[in-house]
């Protein structure tokens, strides 16, 4: 285990290197990093549900399936796969139901995109901004090697040449920030979990939280009748030196060598002690996926079953590695093998779902907490959009998004029109026949309806995103970005620049009032963050991390 000194100075060590290129580098909380030994691996006892099914028809069950940080071009469906790699058990999810064409992340990295997922609203209408991490640094952290705000409002004129491409460090968010651990979903909110458990669901969590691990806001606090997996934003999937597992180290990132340094290898079942796997990380919550459905087989069930891959680190099966000799570059073999380890899970799951005879009385559904990462300097992960994880650009919030459902959903559907992680929310409260709550606001909708043919129109006309003060709506066709540093509107018409590759905000300033207008009064229905930023930090949104930068190159400031 390592000393709270080591991960500190591990964490100042990162930080003097000045790489703060996404708002998700140090998002694991020290809290778990310190949470004691790590016990070895044993059984873990489900609880088991009726012998015999139910007389009658009973509800149908629904699973929600998560990647993480997975790009819209490593899905075969949707792109043409990681290194070119098929991935024929999630693109079955989308043949045999509906793909979305524009689905998108409730937020563009994984903690605020979740809460919003959980909860059915803009994560941001209860302070749920940035990733939960620890801003409380000691007296002897270098701050004077990151620019602080106050010097940014003196030197504001010469930003653009003194300044560009500089992260921004906050020292009055660092001093009064609550423990990470703290920062997470509220108690007072409503999750899909126990919109479906007070349908008479059990529930069902495994893998990654990142939530919040302060009493209320764990899993078992938040309508989960069982979870296993990790509070923290990730994990190891082997123990680096297992002879079965192959590790890619990104030497460009010091950030990368710190996770390699202190991540644990380890899961906790309803909030005991943790204990080891007993293999790689997405074949152990695989197994245990098909177990839950074993055990619930005879009663209505809602298992949330969130992978922590492909996130870094970078670490595959030898045996999937070793199956893609053909992409010759070490990283993005290792990277496609753990998405290959995902489809296999996927596969597992369907499979278990037909053998169990459950197969058409239950909704599916596959998506990605956000875009690809640029911080793994792979380029192609969200082609052919723009931008990366951490980012508003379509690459950091446009992801694989598809449902199956036979007899309710028509195979081979395609839904054109935005919708959001939110919409599970109200779609799966739907299906239960849970009421949605009537004493807040509820962004999300009932998508079903929409794809089923049964409601015209769109299902949201205006959808929002909001880091800071880099802010991003879209209206129909048109989206505007409002960046923050520089200080600039980008406005991008969709429907003929998908891509986002030209910015049409000066022959438009109409639009771009309008857009603002409407931004300005969604902010007014938000809540301040929960939590102060301790960066802000610049991504360049045409190139990963890892490569050269180019003069005048675009790119944009993440707060977190």
């Amino acid at each position: 285990m390592k000393t709270f000194g080591r991960v500190l100075l591990g964490t100042t060590a990162a930080l003097a290197l000045g790489v703060f290129a996404s708002r998700d580098y140090i998002k694991l909380h020290i809290a778990g990093w310190m949470g004691g030994s790590t016990a070895p691996n044993h059984a873990v006892s489900w609880n088991q549900g009726p012998a015999t099914p139910p007389a009658g028809a009973r509800p149908p069950n629904v699973i929600l399936i998560m990647a993480d940080d997975l790009g819209y071009n490593d899905i075969s469906l949707t792109g043409t796969g990681a290194g070119g790699v098929r991935t024929p058990n999630i693109d079955a999810i989308g043949t045999e139901g509906v793909v979305f064409s524009n689905g998108y992340a409730g937020n563009a990295t994984c903690a605020p995109s979740r809460a919003a997922l959980m909860t059915g609203r803009y994560a941001t209408r209860f302070g749920y901004e940035f990733t939960p991490t620890d801003t409380r640094l000691p007296a002897w952290f270098p701050t004077s090697l990151f620019r602080p705000d106050a010097m940014f409002a003196r030197n504001i004129a010469s930003f653009k040449t003194d300044w560009e491409h500089k992260p921004i460090f906050d020292e009055a968010a660092a001093a009064k920030a609550p423990p990470a651990g703290a920062k997470g979903v509220p108690a007072s909110e409503i999750t899909v979990a126990e919109q479906m458990k007070s349908m008479g669901f059990h529930t069902v969590h495994l893998g990654k939280w990142h939530l919040g691990e302060a009493k209320g806001m764990r899993p078992e606090d938040q309508g989960f009748d069982e979870s296993l997996g990790f509070i923290i934003g990730g994990q190891k999937y082997l123990p680096e030196d297992d002879p079965n597992v192959v590790n890619s180290k990104q030497d460009f990132d010091p950030i990368d060598k710190f996770l390699w340094a202190n991540l644990p290898y380890s899961v906790q079942f309803n909030g005991a002690p943790r204990f080891a796997p007993d293999k790689y990380m997405t074949d152990y919550l695989t197994d245990q996926a098909v177990t839950v459905i074993k055990a619930n087989r005879n009663r209505p069930f809602f298992l949330y079953l969130a992978y922590n891959a492909p996130h870094t680190p970078l670490q595959a099966l030898k045996s999937d590695y070793d199956a893609l000799p053909q992409i010759k570059d070490p990283r993005l073999r290792t990277y496609a093998a753990m998405i290959r380890a995902v489809d296999r899970g996927v596969g597992r799951v369907m499979a278990e779902l037909k053998a169990q005879g459950l197969d058409d009385n239950t909704l599916v559904i596959f998506t990605s907490d956000n875009g690809g990462a640029h911080y793994i300097g792979l380029p192609e992960v969200n082609r052919p959009f723009r931008g990366w994880k951490a980012t508003f650009y379509e690459g950091g919030m446009h992801v694989p998004f598809m449902m199956r459902w036979p007899g309710q959903i028509a195979a081979g559907s395609t839904y054109p029109n935005p919708i959001s992680h939110f919409d599970i929310f109200a779609t799966a409260s739907a299906v239960a026949g849970a009421p949605l709550p009537k004493d807040r606001p509820i962004d999300g909708v009932n998508v079903l309806p929409y794809v089923q043919g049964k409601a015209s129109g769109m299902p949201h006309q205006t959808l929002f995103w909001r880091s800071g003060n880099y802010r991003v709506v879209r209206d129909g066709q048109w989206k505007l970005q409002a960046l923050d540093l520089p200080r600039q509107d980008l406005l991008f018409d969709l429907a003929s620049d998908p891509t986002e590759q030209h910015d049409v905000a000066a022959a438009n300033p109409a639009i771009v009032a309008s857009l603002k207008a409407r931004l300005k009064a969604h902010d007014a229905e938000q809540m301040a963050p929960a939590w102060g930023a301790l960066v802000r930090s610049p991504i360049a949104i045409d190139r990963p991390l890892g490569t050269k930068a180019k003069p005048g190159e675009a790119y944009i400031y993440w707060a977190n």
